[in-house]
């Protein structure tokens, strides 16, 4: 078990997480090997991942809890798998795995529970994106930028057990702010 502050992880979340680092650090480890390096890319794609991951569950376990609710990942092979292969192909289908939300539900706790982990990304890619003018860490900084918006973006698909789908369904015009947030600050 983890205890960061107020917030839980569970040693089932830990090994969850574990597998969706290590898979999204693969797969953007390839995507970034033409401009990086492969050692560098593999350094950056670790700590990149694992920022942005860790910081969008702390964010979302937080929006549940102050609304009374828990809330956990759940990786899923198939989307990991889809992230390694897609990364081949010069993009990260970035979608960890499902996102379990319990308590007291309601459309409007769900959507917003949901929507925390996709603009926790969104704001980390604006964060990291100031910092990349900084010299010394610009590398890092750019490859954050790409796997926090990568992120964003494809877990705002409305597919099933993504944030998108819980999102959309609660609030198209949430829903289509943060989709269209993400795809523009992916094309700056």
């Amino acid at each position: 078990m983890l205890n960061i502050g107020p917030v839980r992880f569970s040693s089932f979340e830990l090994f969850e997480l574990g597998k969706s680092w290590i898979a999204l650090s693969v797969a953007f480890t390839i995507l970034f090997r033409q401009s990086l390096g492969i050692p560098r890319a593999f350094v950056y794609a670790l700590l990149a991942v694992a920022v942005a991951l860790l910081l969008r569950e702390i964010v979302r376990k937080l929006v549940a809890q102050w609304h009374h609710c828990w809330v956990f990942l759940w990786s899923n092979p198939l989307t990991l798998i889809l992230a390694v292969i897609s990364s081949f192909f010069g993009l990260v289908f970035a979608v960890p795995g499902s996102v379990v939300i319990r308590g007291a539900l309601s459309p409007s706790r769900s959507g917003k529970i949901a929507l925390s982990g996709p603009l926790a990304n969104i704001a980390l890619a604006v964060f990291f994106s100031i910092l990349s003018f900084i010299p010394v860490i610009s590398g890092f900084a750019t490859a954050s930028v790409v796997v926090n918006e990568w992120l964003a973006l494809f877990n705002l698909l409305p597919f099933p057990k993504f944030d998108g789908e819980i999102v959309f369904d609660w609030n198209k015009a949430w829903y289509f702010s943060a989709l269209i947030l993400s795809a523009i600050i992916i094309y700056f």
